[in-house]
């Protein structure tokens, strides 16, 4: 991958139709070994470029989901105390006494997304996801700092592991919440928006084969008017290839009356259906 456009056809052959501002960023964050930051609203396509990426460069997509409460230890290594409690009660069958080194050697570890990044071994680096990091807390958000900074990350056991092939690191973030200047300041940054209807419509043929010329046209055009209305949840790409593929599969034409019986593919609120009849399907399908 070395230029931008090739970059861009890699994701395409995935199935990842990004823009070239995209394209231009995921570009640098693997020239330049940075993390890259992609912020945007909920199914705009920002978990799937990872995914893509991925794909593209032929390596592994590791995934870590955040949450609230994500402790450093769940994302970073657990130790395998079963293991371990076994490995004591061989060695006092054996009449040893076993040494607390022994106990805490790598054998006995167990690798979560975080340490799995580090230690993998190439030849290419692995693309680590650290998913809708907005929602982990401060604390965790602190702690990424090392391996951003430097990737590499401590185990107090083990001591300081660098990584062998440091990986591509690509976080997500739905702003639910304003992440701190210190992580930032460490990674590239860019806002994945709303696509434009022609493009919601290019993504529904790839990800909705057999679909109708009609069919694909309507519900990009719908669901970018459904985002007009002052809804909880806007539909995102992801609830646009829902739509689609429900209606494909009931073998129907988005007219007002399919609209209708099919809106929760599109829209996941009773508060955002009720905004939808109010406003008129009718007018939401016909523009």
């Amino acid at each position: 991958m070395d230029t931008v456009d090739a970059l861009v056809e890699g994701l395409d052959r995935q199935g990842y139709l990004a823009e070239p501002a995209l394209g231009t960023a995921l570009f640098l964050a693997l020239k330049m070994g940075q993390p890259i930051l992609l912020e945007g609203e909920p199914g705009v396509g920002k978990t799937a470029a990872a995914g893509a990426l991925a794909a593209a460069l032929d390596t592994p997509l590791i995934r870590l989901q955040c949450y609230e409460g994500l402790s450093a230890a769940e994302a970073l290594y657990e130790w395998n105390y079963p293991r371990q409690l076994l490995g004591i009660r061989l060695a006092e069958a054996r009449g040893e006494t076993p040494r607390e080194a022994d106990l805490f050697a790598p054998e006995y570890l167990l690798r979560r997304p975080l340490l799995a990044a580090i230690e993998h071994p190439g030849p290419r680096p692995a693309v680590l996801l650290i998913d809708e990091v907005d929602r982990a807390d401060d604390e965790f958000e602190a702690f990424l700092f090392e391996l951003l900074a430097e990737g590499s990350v401590t185990i107090p056991e083990l001591g300081t592991r660098a990584a062998v092939v440091p990986p591509v690191v690509v976080l997500t973030s739905n702003r639910t919440r304003d992440l701190h200047d210190a992580l930032l300041r460490r990674c590239l940054y860019h806002w994945i928006g709303y696509p434009d209807a022609a493009r919601v419509a290019a993504i529904i043929r790839r990800r909705v084969p057999g679909a109708a010329e009609s069919l694909t046209t309507g519900v990009a055009g719908a669901v970018s008017r459904l985002r007009a209305l002052d809804l909880a949840k806007p539909p995102g790409v992801a609830e646009a290839i829902s739509w689609a593929n429900a209606l494909r599969l009931l073998g129907l034409p988005l007219d007002e009356a399919s609209a209708g019986a099919t809106l929760g593919a599109v829209l996941k609120y009773r508060e955002d259906e009720e905004v939808a009849r109010r406003a008129g399907l009718a007018g939401v399908i016909a523009g």
